[in-house]
């Protein structure tokens, strides 16, 4: 063997050992919640109200909640931000303001979630009177994911061959006709790829609803955009943290857990599916 082959050989076998060391900490984490949490969930866990102090009962309002913030933070994020991945990729030139617009997502990518926590209080609770909501949160949560969804989007379109775009344009189609339906049913597989992140960070985030709608004991679901409810993240946190009684309600937390991680995980999979029926379309 050269000194070339046992060089990459060496740098081979040290990516295959540390890509495996990723996922067998991934696996650690996983077998670590579901053995202690997999005793706590059953029917009534999932769909009870929390009683006594949160040491019984179960988390159903805790899931509506979570539920609820998912969606209404991607009603707001995904359009918006899928529109103006459009906009910064496909219609404006390698200009300043292009330059400018991507450093400005790029830097909100990387604000502390708990500055958009109290972004969103100052903003949406007490100017717009929001009040500590379901909306108040939505939009928090929604701004915070905003630039991964703008990146995501530039990024799938970049990856769209220009000679689509072209051939478009030589058939005599316009700009917004070969943005619709030339470039975007190629891009959209990987523009899904945004939702996907956005979902895993909004179902986990605890600092932006701690100031705009989580509950700390609310055993009642929501009636309106404009209620307060509780959520998974932060009922964890309570349960760990503040519980009225912290080792007992401990199988809750790991049960309360396993329960996010599976949510998460049944997003994840409905919006991959998505993306492998749009990618077989193609």
């Amino acid at each position: 063997m050269t000194k070339k082959q046992l060089t990459q050989a060496i740098a081979f076998n040290t990516f295959r050992i540390i890509s495996l060391m990723v996922v067998a900490v991934l696996f650690i984490i996983l077998g670590f919640i579901v053995i202690h949490g997999i005793s706590a969930v059953n029917w009534t866990f999932l769909t009870s109200m929390p009683k006594e102090g949160m040491t019984e009962g179960g988390i159903l309002p805790a899931i509506v909640g979570t539920l609820c913030l998912v969606a209404g933070s991607m009603i707001f994020a995904f359009p918006v931000g899928v529109l103006s991945g459009i906009y910064i990729n496909e219609y404006l030139r390698e200009t300043f303001l292009k330059k400018f617009m991507r450093s400005m997502t790029n830097n909100l990518a990387g604000i502390p979630s708990i500055v958009f926590g109290l972004f969103g209080m100052a903003l949406f609770v007490n100017t717009l009177k929001f009040g500590d909501s379901i909306i108040a949160g939505s939009l928090t949560l929604g701004l915070m994911v905003l630039p991964v969804i703008i990146r995501t989007t530039e990024e799938a379109l970049k990856s769209v061959d220009d000679g689509l775009r072209i051939g478009s344009y030589a058939l005599g189609a316009t700009k917004l006709y070969t943005v619709r339906k030339v470039v975007l049913p190629v891009a959209f597989p990987n523009i899904l790829t945004g939702l996907i992140l956005s979902i895993g960070r909004v179902s986990g985030e605890t600092a932006p609803i701690l100031f705009t709608v989580a509950a700390y004991f609310l055993p009642r679901l929501p009636h309106s955009i404009f209620d307060q409810v509780m959520a998974l993240p932060y009922h964890l946190y309570v349960l760990t943290t503040s519980g009225t009684n912290i080792e007992k309600s401990r199988p809750m937390a790991y049960g309360t857990a396993l329960v996010l991680i599976a949510m998460v995980l049944i997003a994840n999979l409905s919006v991959n599916f998505i993306r492998s029926y749009r990618s077989r379309k193609k």
